[in-house]
């Protein structure tokens, strides 16, 4: 039985060319179904959400490491720093209050990311202090976290959450630095 040769398809006729629009006639825009009330304001919801995704907070504002007339490095100063600085507490300010307060020299202010890290270089702080032969320090307000202070003599330090620091606003109330 002889082969027979495969028939090729039909050549595909070629795209019609969709007519345009004329120039002078603009372009109808279809438009939805008219929404209720519920879906307008579902609507409204989903957009303010995904606005409000979008923006980006702004940076807080980092403080100057002393504000104010020089502070006198005190030995206990510089230890109180030195503990702050390696447990990174963040804005520390120190302020001299030499001559203001009858309670102390000079006061340090910092921040902790939380309140677990405000009460662990709390507990640091007042351990290196008793290691340098300042006695046992007291320690305030360590098992909320929110604002600690410890009393070192001369020196007072005060450890807040960021949120706490500001409302507070001890370096205003002292009248130094430019914050809120």
């Amino acid at each position: 039985m002889p082969l027979k040769a495969a028939k090729k398809p039909a050549p595909k006729p070629a795209k019609k060319a969709k007519a345009k629009a004329p120039a002078n006639k603009a372009p109808v825009k279809k438009t939805s179904s008219p929404k209720t009330g519920a879906q307008k304001i579902g609507a409204q919801k989903i957009a303010a959400r995904s606005a409000s995704k979008s923006v980006k907070k702004p940076k807080a504002k980092k403080a100057p490491a002393s504000v104010g007339k020089p502070v006198r490095q005190t030995d206990l100063l510089k230890r109180i720093l030195a503990s702050l600085d390696d447990d990174k507490a963040e804005n520390v300010v120190t302020i001299d209050l030499e001559g203001r307060s009858a309670l102390c020299d000079a006061a340090v202010i910092a921040s902790g990311r939380s309140s677990r890290h405000v009460s662990a270089m709390a507990e640091h702080l007042a351990r290196r202090l008793k290691e340098g032969g300042y006695g046992t320090r007291p320690v305030n307000g360590q098992a909320q976290g929110d604002w600690v202070l410890v009393d070192a003599g001369d020196v007072i330090v005060h450890l807040f959450r960021p949120e706490v620091r500001d409302y507070y606003d001890l370096e205003g109330m002292w009248s130094v630095g430019c914050r809120k």
